[in-house]
């Protein structure tokens, strides 16, 4: 911890792959099955490639609040961006999901229907 402002580790690292990513087509989830993330009232927190985009039309500066630990207020009014399922009563882990386009995958590797 460096700074002093609100979130988990789930909306953290929703907030650091969405800058290190960097508009990239993508999808980010990351949660806890408890429902709870840090001190917060959220599970996690959701980006995908427009998130940076609507952050700086909103003049916002994602590498502030990830800089004062501060995902929470970044994620939850201006973005809308947070997971908010309530206590669910299991502790079982985070869940990262990370979700890319069809046409970025290495060919081969995928299944499915084209």
């Amino acid at each position: 911890m460096r700074g002093t402002g609100r979130g988990g580790r789930n909306q953290e690292f929703v907030l650091a792959a969405m800058i290190a990513l960097n508009g990239a087509p993508v999808t980010i989830f990351s949660a806890g099955t408890d429902g709870i993330d840090g001190p917060t009232d959220a599970a996690g927190a959701l980006a995908d490639g427009t998130t940076l985009t609507r952050a700086r039309q909103l003049d916002l500066n994602p590498r502030q609040y990830l800089d004062n630990n501060d995902s929470y207020n970044f994620f939850f009014e201006p973005l809308n961006a947070l997971v908010k399922t309530g206590p669910t009563g299991t502790n079982v882990m985070d869940i990262h999901i990370i979700v890319t386009p069809a046409s970025s995958r290495h060919h081969g590797v995928h299944a499915g229907v084209n």
